[in-house]
C-alpha cells in the first residue's frame, strides 16, 4: 500500500506565487497525497485562486494566525498522512514525478531528504544552495549551518510535534533537529526535490534570525562547541564569497 503524504502549504497575501506552488503539488504523479492549505485570511486575491482548486484539497483553512509557525502548526494538526511535507507559497516540488521518486528510493524511512534549487523573484534559477545536502544526515549535521532546506525533507508524521512558537524565525530548524534525534532510518534520495524562492528578508530580521539560530544550535550542540562551529561557518562563508568573486572577475 502506498504511504500517504500530507503536503501542507502556508500562504498569506501571495497572489503572485500561490498558483504555481499549488500546481506543483496537484500535478504530482504520486496518487496518495493529502493536500492541506492554510491561508492567513489573505485580502489580495490569493484566496480566490486557492478556491479554484478547492475540490482537490483535503482541507482549506482561511483565518488570521499568529505568524508562520502558528499557521504551520494548524496544518500539522489537520494532517492524517504517514509523512508530512511543508511546501509553502512561492516554493515548488521539483518536478511532477518527485514524490513518486522519493518514496521509490527506499521503503519506510523516518526521514527522506534531497537537494534544493534556488530561484529569484523572476523565477530564474540561481543553482544549488550554498549548503549542499550532506551525503548522510543526522541531528548533528546542522552544526555548520542548515544543510537541508525545509522544503526538501519528508518526515514521518508520528515523529513530529508542534513548532516551538517561542522561535519567530528559525523554529523550522529546531523542529527538524528534534525529529532527526528521534529518527532511526534517514534516507538521502540523491534527487533534487524542491525549488526554493529566495525571499527578501530585512537586515533586522536577518540579524534576529541569526541570533535565534545561535540559540537553537547552542541548545543542541553546547555553547562552547557552537562558538567554535560558528568560527568555521564564518571562515567557510568568507572563502565561498572570495572564490565566487574571483570566478566572476
Amino acid at each position: 500500500m502506498l504511504a500517504k503524504l500530507s503536503v501542507i502549504t502556508i500562504v498569506y497575501n501571495n497572489v503572485k506565487d500561490i498558483e504555481r506552488t499549488m500546481q506543483s503539488v496537484l500535478n504530482q504523479t504520486y496518487s496518495n497525497i493529502e493536500y492541506i492549505v492554510i491561508d492567513g485570511a489573505s485580502t489580495d486575491g490569493t484566496l480566490q485562486i486557492i478556491k479554484k482548486y478547492q475540490d482537490r484539497l483535503a482541507k482549506l483553512v482561511s483565518e488570521k494566525d499568529k505568524g508562520i509557525y502558528d499557521a504551520m502548526n494548524k496544518g500539522l494538526s489537520l494532517a492524517t498522512g504517514d509523512y508530512v511535507l511543508f511546501m509553502n507559497s512561492g516554493d515548488e516540488i521539483y518536478e511532477s514525478a518527485t514524490v513518486e521518486k522519493v518514496f521509490a528510493s527506499a521503503s519506510n524511512a523516518d526521514i527522506y531528504y534531497g537537494e534544493t534549487e534556488m530561484y529569484d523573484e523572476n523565477w530564474q534559477s540561481l543553482g544549488r544552495r550554498r549548503h549542499r545536502a550532506p551525503e548522510t544526515f543526522n541531528w548533528r549535521s546542522f552544526k555548520y549551518g542548515m544543510s537541508i532546506s525545509h522544503q526538501a525533507i519528508y518526515v514521518k508524521r508520528s515523529l513530529t510535534e508542534p513548532y516551538n512558537l517561542n522561535y519567530k524565525y528559525s523554529a523550522d530548524i529546531d523542529w527538524i533537529l528534534k525529529i532527526a534525534k528521534k529518527a532511526s532510518v534517514i534516507v538521502n534520495t540523491h534527487l533534487y526535490v524542491a525549488k526554493y524562492l529566495v525571499g527578501g528578508i530585512s537586515k533586522k530580521k536577518h540579524r534576529d534570525s541569526l541570533k535565534e539560530r545561535f540559540q537553537i544550535f547552542s541548545h543542541y550542540y553546547g555553547f562552547a562547541a557552537n562558538v567554535i562551529n560558528h568560527l568555521v561557518i564564518a571562515f567557510n562563508l568568507g572563502f565561498y564569497f572570495l572564490k565566487h568573486r574571483r570566478t566572476n572577475d
